[in-house]
């Protein structure tokens, strides 16, 4: 009886999977023949090709964020410091790619080569940035078991105040002109594939393609791997991991640094690779619709990447339709993502199955 319940338990997961990625599909579809007829069905061929490719690129730091959230939440960390992570992020991505480009050019380094070392340092650097604020949600949430939605809240004000203040003291004026961003570049032979070459691996950036690698990886090393095993035990069943020989907290813990990692990726696109300077508060929410994005794909990297791809191609529609159709007041185009957000939200919140012990600090006894 127990094993007949079990199976009927997978089976129901793998079915909700199989419909949130049908109506992922549906709703991408639908949202894209809507902006067809708005901009007059002007859309020709090489313009789906051009909104697709787009998609994918405003796609990688809402996947990245989710990607830091599910790595989180699989260990039963809620982290809704995911914003402030990215923002914390993309200042030390500007900063470091600005004045250590003056440094190496002052010191005699040809321009082009110390402008590739100079974004390959503040990558880096802004990666292990994001990493320290997750560090920083770990201690308080796991060794001093403090409520993680407070904790999550703390981050994004914590970052909010440092990269305000960074910002108006060393970013705000008198910036040392910066190599730019990253340049994109296409992928030798994959680039060639009808159709999808010019969607997928044409004109992108280093961030993009690792987004799309990153995908495969978390989603073998989650389902196909001990460490994956270990860490879905201890979000679904820590008391039961730990009597296994689990160590719970290690697993936490290096889940979320993990996580923290991700979303540095996330926040470095929008300076080393969308736009070439800082503005506070440029994140501008997507930590918190990469959450929605881990949501409707129910804990899963490649659920998650879809609903990161359908809020991307909002965020690409919110674009192209300011050029098409200049008559349409320019304050609404940009509410598309975030009414795709509320409406994704609406059917799979109250139908989405978190793990078990998901936001529950582990007391060992």
């Amino acid at each position: 009886m127990a094993t007949l319940t079990a199976k009927r338990s997978v089976l129901g997961v793998n079915a909700r999977r199989w419909l949130n990625l049908a109506f992922g599909i549906f709703v991408a579809i639908f949202v894209f023949i809507l902006f067809n007829a708005v901009i007059g069905g002007q859309c020709g061929t090489q313009c789906v090709l051009n909104t697709l490719n787009q998609t994918i690129r405003y796609a990688a730091p809402i996947a990245l964020a989710a990607y830091c959230g599910l790595m989180c939440e699989r260990a039963a960390v809620i982290n809704i410091g995911i914003e402030g992570m990215m923002l914390t992020a993309a200042m030390v991505g500007y900063g470091v790619n600005v004045y250590a480009f003056t440094a190496f050019k002052t010191s005699g380094m040809d321009p082009a080569t110390a402008g590739e070392i100079s974004r390959w340092l503040a990558l880096a650097l802004a990666v292990l940035s994001s990493g320290l604020m997750a560090l920083l949600h770990a201690v308080v949430s796991i060794r001093f078991k403090a409520d993680q939605i407070i904790s999550g809240t703390v981050i994004n004000i914590l970052a909010l105040g440092i990269t305000g203040y960074l910002y108006r003291q060393y970013l705000a004026q008198d910036v040392p002109a910066g190599p730019g961003t990253f340049p994109p570049f296409d992928i030798p032979l994959l680039s060639q594939i009808p159709i999808l070459g010019p969607i997928i691996f044409q004109g992108q950036k280093p961030i993009v393609y690792f987004m799309m690698v990153i995908t495969v990886v978390i989603h073998y090393v989650l389902f196909n791997t001990p460490w994956g095993l270990r860490t879905r035990a201890v979000g679904e069943n820590p008391r039961a991991a730990d009597t296994l020989g689990i160590n719970v907290f290690r697993v936490r813990y290096i889940n979320v640094l993990m996580g923290g990692l991700l979303a540095g990726f996330g926040g470095a696109w929008f300076t080393l690779e969308a736009v070439d300077v800082f503005n506070p508060q440029m994140t501008n929410g997507l930590g918190f619709i990469g959450l929605a994005a881990m949501i409707f794909g129910n804990w899963t990297p490649v659920g998650a990447l879809v609903g990161a791809l359908i809020f991307g191609l909002g965020n690409t529609i919110n674009t192209t339709i300011s050029i098409f159709r200049p008559d349409i007041p320019s304050q609404i185009p940009p509410m598309l993502p975030y009414l795709l957000t509320i409406f994704v939200l609406a059917g799979f919140v109250g139908r989405a199955t978190p793990p078990a012990a998901d936001g529950q600090p582990y007391e060992k006894q």
